[in-house]
């Protein structure tokens, strides 16, 4: 018998994102469609790749990586801005890979910069604080990704297309080896949900 497919349905982040400004149909459509992505709840999330390359896009797939607070060790960046620590590493829906490729775009895990490619967890959805464990990494959610001029040489409409839904940058709490496969836990929603028994 076949895992039930739930939709998740949250405020679109075309109304949240930029206030009172004014925002384009372009905008509401992709944010719309990243809404409604199909999320296996009877499974739980995962991390499905580790890319890295020594800057810039696509990022290859690895079989494990160790984290620092740094990012990945061996990912580099194409552009200085990135050397951050809230900006240590992305993480991008595999559901928003598959619209993508719906559309007609030939992509893979990795291709758009990517360093986490995840599935069942709806990163795209969750709010600026949201800490995740991944084995004895823990990540903090800092901002939503924006798209920019690098994806060029993928394909120039890309930039477009991914706003709204172009992943999340994440800074590194706590460091440790990361491989694909690897179970993602939400440490944010477990706390809440259960308060009582966090602060035991």
């Amino acid at each position: 018998m076949s895992a039930k497919q739930l939709k998740l349905r949250a405020k679109p982040a075309w109304r949240s994102a930029r206030g009172k400004g004014t925002v384009s149909t372009t905008e509401q459509s992709h944010a719309i469609q990243t809404e409604t992505l199909c999320v296996d709840r009877d499974r739980p999330a995962r991390v499905i790749a580790v890319s890295a390359s020594p800057g810039g896009v696509p990022k290859w797939p690895l079989k494990a990586a160790c984290v620092t607070t740094a990012g990945l060790v061996g990912d580099g960046h194409a552009h200085q801005k990135h050397n951050r620590p809230d900006r240590a590493l992305s993480l991008l829906d595999l559901e928003i890979i598959d619209q993508l490729r719906d559309e007609g775009f030939d992509l893979q895990p990795g291709t758009l910069g990517e360093n986490l490619s995840v599935a069942n967890l709806s990163v795209q959805q969750m709010p600026p604080g949201t800490l995740l464990s991944i084995g004895d990494v823990v990540l903090k959610l800092e901002q939503p990704r924006k798209p920019c001029y690098v994806l060029d040489h993928i394909d120039p409409r890309l930039k477009d297309v991914l706003v709204g839904r172009c992943g999340y940058m994440a800074s590194v709490v706590q460091g440790g080896m990361i491989r694909p496969g690897m179970e993602i836990v939400n440490i944010t929603a477990i706390e809440q949900s259960h308060p009582a028994f966090c602060n035991s």
